[in-house]
């Protein structure tokens, strides 16, 4: 909210007056950019017309359904012949020259009930919103050489009969830059709204805010970006466009003076309005920096905790053995000894199985390549005698005969 007591007015040729008026109350309201945005939307509502298609649409033709049993969809369809149209589905949204879905009614809930509370919370907003230089800028106004924000003039402004005269105030206060950026940000617009009266878009400018029009429409009605208003009209919709805050405004003296008794302030109800006063803010110092600095709340904190406490990575303990061994050092002995225990068991069971197939400490099972109570000969033999009828008897499996001795039985041959 603008803090300032007092105000300059500037003349038409861009200097000071020497003059001051004191700020209005509206413009240290509370900017509530989300009841802004809202009523903006229902006010755009508001000024929609009805449309509709036509009921008849999609069903001007004579069509009936053919029925199952021909193979083909039950969607109603063209009667008659000696045409491509007869056959071809109709009625329905998906066919061609068909209705569309949900045809649109003409007594669609098109308008919006907006509390007279609100509407007037809204503007109020966004009149104070004006006199905050950041959010002007933020807005995407170019006021980097303009004197004073909030911009009051003279109401010999409201004077003006020429776009001459209009065009050197604006450039003696140093908005022409603004004008200029308007002008180059016309385009055509994308859509159809070409082909229905209004080919061109282009940005917003100021907003002169006048009290009583003496030529001043006539003077600045032509220049482009530029919107006036009458301060007893004031409309949301041109004080704050598409619903954002901060649209750069210039003021005539008396209109500024205004102001008081059209809103109110805080010890005196509004002139206009019948029971109307400002709203309240809902925090008397909106810098929260300087808040929280304060000695009060400061007072009021426990001290900063210095010390980092890193999170430590919990490990299940039945998966790592480090963390297992810090929470019970005698685990690794008895993983040992379940191991070594494991072991024994898993030997005496391969001796049991052994001795029932009558198989050596050194049979098939140790050792396959180990013979058994033969040695240095090429066959292993099996004793099938202890089994007991048990087991099945192997056959005698010879040793493959090396190169070497191949190759002496293939001479032989050759000799012989």
């Amino acid at each position: 909210m603008a803090c300032r007591p007092l105000v300059s007015v500037y003349s038409e040729k861009g200097e000071t007056t020497g003059t001051a008026v004191k700020m209005p109350a509206v413009f240290q309201a509370p900017i509530r950019p989300d009841i802004v945005g809202s009523v903006h939307m229902d006010m755009l509502k508001n000024g929609r017309q009805p449309y509709a298609v036509s009921t008849k649409a999609g069903h001007q033709t004579s069509a009936e359904s053919w029925g199952t049993g021909r193979a083909v969809a039950r969607i109603p369809r063209v009667s008659g012949g000696g045409t491509n149209r007869s056959g071809q589905g109709a009625f329905g949204n998906m066919c061609r020259h068909g209705r569309m879905f949900a045809p649109t009614k003409t007594w669609r809930r098109w308008h919006r009930r907006i509390n007279v509370n609100q509407r007037r919370y809204a503007i109020c907003s966004a009149i104070a919103a004006t006199g905050i230089p950041a959010l002007v800028m933020a807005k995407g106004h170019c006021i980097e050489e303009v004197p004073e924000i909030p911009l009051v003039l003279t109401d010999k402004v409201q004077t003006l009969t020429k776009t001459k005269e209009a065009v050197g105030v604006l450039r003696k206060l140093k908005l022409w830059r603004e004008i200029e950026k308007v002008k180059s940000t016309r385009r055509f617009r994308a859509g159809k709204g070409k082909m229905r009266n209004r080919r061109r878009i282009q940005r917003r400018g100021p907003v002169i805010i006048y009290s009583q029009d003496n030529g001043i429409c006539r003077a600045f009605r032509n220049i482009p970006g530029v919107t006036l208003i009458s301060v007893d009209r004031l409309n949301l919709l041109k004080i704050a466009p598409g619903g954002h805050v901060g649209r750069l405004c210039v003021w005539t003296e008396s209109a500024f003076k205004k102001l008081d008794s059209i809103y109110g302030t805080w010890k005196k109800a509004s002139e206009q309005k019948t029971d109307y006063n400002l709203p309240m803010p809902k925090m008397t110092n909106c810098d929260l920096s300087r808040l929280l600095c304060s000695d009060e709340i400061q007072k009021a904190l426990r001290p900063p905790k210095k010390g980092v406490s890193r999170r430590v990575l919990k490990r299940n303990p039945l998966k790592s053995i480090a963390v297992l061994s810090k929470l019970n050092p005698y685990a690794v002995v008895e993983k040992k000894l379940a191991k070594l225990v494991e072991k024994q068991q898993k030997r005496k069971r391969l001796e049991l199985l052994d001795a029932k197939r009558g198989q050596s400490k050194y049979g098939f099972r140790h050792g396959y390549y180990r013979l058994v109570g033969v040695e240095d000969i090429g066959l292993a033999t099996v004793d099938t005698t202890a089994c007991g009828g048990k087991s099945r008897p192997r056959e005698p499996v010879t040793k493959a005969p090396s190169t070497k001795e191949r190759r002496e039985k293939k001479g032989k041959k050759d000799h012989a």
